[in-house]
C-alpha cells in the first residue's frame, strides 16, 4: 500500500477498508509513516468524516497498537466508567467504592488533569503517601480482594493514541468526532472491562458544548463498544456549572467522602446513582435500575462503601484514617469568602472559568509533569437557582496566599451570574443512550 493513495482516497470521500486502516495505524505507530502524511490523513478524516464501520476499524486498530489488559484473573463481571471530562468531576472516587460494596469489580485505568479539567489520579494522591503507580499483578489483586482499583495507564496501552493525539492537537483536528470516538474507546476497550458506561458531559465546561453534539458522540461510542462485543451505555450530563460544590483535589476528595458517609446528597450522589445503577443492570447484578439504586444507597447507609475506599487507600500506601477523618487531608493556609454584592438568584456559574481559577491557584497543571498543590481550590456555597442576599457567601477560595486568593476572587465574580428572577430548572441528567 501507499500512504499517498490512501490519503487521496479519503480526500475524495472514499471508505477505507479494515486492512487499509490497520496498515496505517501499524505504520504510524512504528514510525514508518511520517507525521506530515498522517497529518494529511487526519485532515481528510476531519473534513470527510468516517462511516460507522471505519470508526470501529480505527478504534480496534488503535486498541491493538499496544498491550491489551487481560482481566481474566478477576473473578466475576468487570466494569469501567469513563467521563469525557469536566470541572469538579470527582465521580469515580465515590462510584467505585459504592459499586465494589455491591460486588461489582471496577477495574479503572485513569489519567491526570490537564488544563481546566481535573484528573482522578491527582485527586487520589491528596491522600498522603498514596501511590497510583500500581503493577498490574497488584491491580488485579486489589480488584479481586477490595472490589475496585484505580491506577495510572501504562505507556504500553494504546501508544497509537498518544502519537495521534499529539498530532491532532497541533493540526486543528481534535474536534473530529470519529477521531474523538476512536481515541476514547480504544483506551476503554484496551482496559479490558466487560461493561463500560460513559458519562458524556455537555455545556460550557465540557468539550461538547451542545446537547446535540454530546448525544451524537454518545451514540457513536456506544455503537463502537457494542461492535467490539462489550455491554455499553452512555448518560449525557450537564456541565453548565461545576459538578457538586468542590473544585480542587483534596476539596473534591472531601466531598466524595461526605457522599459516601451519607452527609452529602446533592448532584454527585445523583450522578453516582445514575451511573452505578446502569452498570449494575448491564452486569446482571440487579433486576433493574431501581433495585440497583436502592442497594447502592443501602451500601452508603451501612458504611460498606466508605470502608471500601479506606481499604483501597490503605492498600496503596495511604492512611485510612484520612477517609474517616477528612480534616486530616491537605488544607490551604488561606480561606477567603466571596460575598454577593447584590441580592437575587444565581443564574449560572461558568464551569470552565472555575476550572481555570483552580489552575491559577496551583491545583492543576498547564503542562504534563508539572507539580500541583492538592490543598487549593474553590467550594461553591451557592449554585444555580439558589436565592442570595447582598453579603451572603457565594463561595470560599482556598489559596496559598492572600494575594492569590484576591486574584481568584476577581475571576470568580466574573464566573457567577446573578439575576432578579429565579432561572428555569436545569436537569443534571440530560438523557441516556
Amino acid at each position: 500500500m501507499l500512504m499517498r493513495e490512501l490519503i487521496e482516497k479519503k480526500c475524495a470521500g472514499g471508505e477505507l477498508s479494515e486492512s487499509e486502516i490497520q496498515w496505517i495505524i501499524r505504520g504510524y505507530t512504528a514510525g514508518d509513516i511520517p507525521d506530515y502524511q498522517m497529518s494529511a490523513m487526519m485532515m481528510a478524516i476531519f473534513f470527510r468524516g468516517m462511516t460507522r464501520e471505519e470508526t470501529l476499524y480505527l478504534t480496534m486498530s488503535m486498541m491493538h497498537s499496544g498491550d491489551v489488559v487481560d482481566l481474566s484473573a478477576v473473578n466475576g463481571v468487570t466494569a469501567d466508567k469513563h467521563s469525557t471530562g469536566g470541572v469538579g468531576d470527582k465521580t469515580s472516587l465515590a462510584l467505585c467504592p459504592m459499586l465494589a460494596a455491591e460486588g461489582i469489580k471496577m477495574a479503572k485505568l485513569s489519567g491526570r488533569g490537564l488544563g481546566h479539567t481535573g484528573g482522578t489520579l491527582d485527586k487520589l494522591e491528596s491522600f498522603r503517601g498514596l501511590t497510583t503507580s500500581i503493577p498490574m499483578e497488584k491491580f488485579f489483586r486489589e480488584v479481586n480482594e477490595i472490589g475496585f482499583a484505580i491506577a495510572g495507564q501504562t505507556a504500553d496501552i494504546v501508544p497509537a493514541d498518544k502519537k495521534l493525539y499529539a498530532l491532532r492537537d497541533v493540526t486543528g483536528t481534535v474536534p473530529s468526532r470519529p477521531l474523538i470516538v476512536s481515541s476514547i474507546m480504544s483506551k476503554k476497550l484496551a482496559s479490558g472491562a466487560d461493561v463500560i458506561v460513559l458519562d458524556v458531559k455537555t455545556g460550557s465546561g465540557a468539550f461538547m458544548k451542545t446537547e446535540e453534539e454530546a448525544f451524537r458522540l454518545a451514540r457513536d461510542m456506544v455503537e463502537v463498544g457494542r461492535g467490539a462485543g462489550r455491554k455499553m451505555a452512555a448518560i449525557v450530563t450537564d456541565m453548565e456549572q461545576p459538578l457538586g460544590r468542590a473544585v480542587g483535589n483534596a476539596l473534591e476528595v472531601k466531598e466524595a467522602i461526605a457522599t459516601l458517609k451519607g452527609e452529602e446528597r446533592g448532584e454527585l450522589l445523583e450522578l453516582c446513582l445514575a451511573l452505578g445503577s446502569s452498570i449494575m443492570a448491564l452486569a446482571g447484578a440487579a433486576s433493574d435500575e431501581n433495585e440497583a439504586r436502592e442497594r447502592l444507597l443501602r451500601g452508603i447507609e451501612s458504611g460498606a462503601a466508605l470502608s471500601k475506599l479506606a481499604d483501597y487507600v490503605e492498600a496503596n500506601g495511604g492512611d485510612r484514617r484520612e477517609v474517616y477523618e477528612p480534616e486530616r487531608l491537605p488544607l490551604a493556609p488561606v480561606q477567603l469568602e466571596v460575598k454577593a454584592e447584590r441580592g437575587g438568584y444565581v443564574a449560572g456559574i461558568e464551569a470552565e472559568q472555575v476550572g481555570r481559577i483552580c489552575l491559577h491557584l496551583g491545583g492543576g497543571r498547564a503542562v504534563l509533569g508539572s507539580g500541583i498543590d492538592h490543598s487549593v481550590g474553590v467550594v461553591l456555597e451557592r449554585k444555580r437557582g439558589d436565592a442570595v442576599q447582598s453579603g451572603d457567601t457565594l463561595a470560599v477560595i482556598h489559596a496559598r496566599s492572600e494575594a492569590e486568593a484576591r486574584e481568584a476572587e476577581t475571576m470568580l465574580r466574573s464566573a457567577y451570574s446573578i439575576q432578579d428572577s429565579a432561572p428555569s430548572p436545569r436537569a443534571l441528567i440530560r438523557g441516556r443512550v
